[in-house]
């Protein structure tokens, strides 16, 4: 199956999401890219690419919506990860040194 590409806005970051079903006939996979910034941080990734494998099928069992499903892991990740709300204080403040 063909990669099914989606993009959007999540806090202020464009990110662009490709997502397929099943790949290899054995597995899905979804691949989350920030490109507005190009390689802006994420809370899932600090270099802004993430690849993720997964049962097929589990997107689809949630509702199939890929772009709610992305927004909703970053929401979680971005309210309990502590390293990514070290990193958008840190960004907050600047570097003086940059």
């Amino acid at each position: 199956m063909e990669p099914q590409t989606y993009r959007f806005v999540w806090q202020d970051i464009g990110i662009e999401a490709s997502y397929t079903p099943l790949k290899w006939n054995v597995i899905a996979h979804l691949v989350i890219r920030s490109v507005e910034p190009r390689g802006a941080a994420l809370p899932i990734t600090a270099t802004g690419y993430r690849s993720h494998f997964h049962r097929p099928g589990t997107i689809e069992a949630l509702g199939g919506d890929v772009v709610a499903q992305v927004i909703a892991w970053l929401d979680e990740e971005a309210a309990t990860n502590p390293e990514w709300r070290a990193y958008v204080e840190a960004s907050k403040q600047g570097d003086l040194f940059a």
